[in-house]
């Protein structure tokens, strides 16, 4: 492990300034369609703020292994679409009403122009990664998306359910991890890496898209709706068990499993208060047990990064974990 100073997010936001804005230029010419619906739902999405950590990692991984040309611009907007397109249907498929603190898009347009939208930001991000003239590229590409609609279909399958930590985690990576491990792929392959270098910086992106996700699934139970943009505990009133869930129902008693099962067969808070299943994860450690495997795999995603170069690219890949891991929203 590289004794390498860890960047502060303000040495990371310099370091990527100029690329992330390069980035939000291409996105804005990417999504323009003649047909002006799609524009006025692509534009809205790309003005709903968001982290663009996926297009950072992009950039990070390619920079870090020695890469400056305008391809990491092109592929960051690409992985940036195909991360807005499953924000679309998954609106759609969760019947959300809110996303990032604003109404999602199919409260303003409705499902069916947003399914079509979604569909057409997939199809514009490969026709812009074909610009690449990359058969790895497109290789890539393709399996991200069998992965995350494999992924959604699953956890359809399993809603109401009480999965298992080992399903948790396929699903997690499905729909989370695989578009931040290929996001650190596609930086690799534009540099010309070898095939032991493109699969540690994808081990990277693997470990810290679980963390995000994990991260992600403890503030859905513990952070305030104001914070989180959103309802709370939406995921637990749309059937999904997430880890620290499933950690109570492993772990608790009889009557924790009943009531939390209760919520999931309900698909509501009218029989059980949030209150109440907040008290059982405090009880049984849930939510402490779910940021500990969330900062092991933070502490993965450093490992991975043993053979890369030391450099200020590689810096701001070891703040990355961090700040997955402490964020609030």
């Amino acid at each position: 492990m590289s004794t390498l100073a860890i960047a502060t997010a303000k040495e990371v936001f310099e370091l990527l300034r100029d690329d992330l804005v390069a980035i939000e230029q291409e996105l804005g010419r990417d999504s323009a369609s003649g047909v002006s619906t799609i524009t006025e739902i692509a534009e809205y999405l790309r003005s709903g703020g968001g982290k663009r950590i996926r297009p950072t990692l992009l950039l990070l991984s390619s920079h870090a292994l020695g890469y400056t040309g305008q391809a990491a611009i092109r592929l960051g907007a690409v992985v940036e679409m195909v991360h807005s397109a499953t924000l679309v249907h998954d609106d759609i498929i969760d019947s959300a009403n809110v996303r990032r603190g604003r109404p999602s898009a199919n409260t303003t347009w409705g499902n069916e122009k947003c399914v079509l939208a979604g569909d057409w930001l997939y199809m514009q991000a490969f026709s812009v990664a074909l610009k690449e003239k990359s058969l790895r590229v497109l290789d890539l590409l393709i399996g991200l998306t069998q992965q995350m609609v494999e992924g959604e279909l699953l956890q359809i399958q399993k809603l109401g359910r009480a999965v298992s930590e080992a399903e948790y985690y396929d699903l997690i990576y499905r729909k989370t991890a695989c578009l931040f491990s290929v996001s650190m792929q596609l930086g690799a392959v534009l540099a010309g890496a070898t095939e032991s270098v493109e699969a540690s910086v994808g081990a990277y992106g693997r470990t810290v898209g679980l963390a995000f996700q994990i991260v992600d699934d403890v503030l859905d139970l513990t952070a305030t709706e104001e914070v989180l943009g959103k309802p709370v505990a939406s995921d637990l009133r749309e059937g999904k068990a997430t880890l620290a869930v499933i950690h109570s129902i492993d772990h608790g008693t009889a009557a924790d499993r009943r009531t939390i099962q209760r919520v999931l067969d309900d698909r509501s808070f009218e029989n059980v208060s949030r209150e109440k299943i907040r008290e059982i994860l405090v009880r049984n450690g849930s939510v402490e047990y779910a940021m500990g495997v969330a900062d092991r795999y933070a502490e993965q995603s450093r490992q991975a990064l043993a053979a890369i170069a030391d450099s200020e690219y590689k810096r701001a890949l070891l703040w990355v974990p961090d700040f997955v891991v402490a964020r609030e929203k």
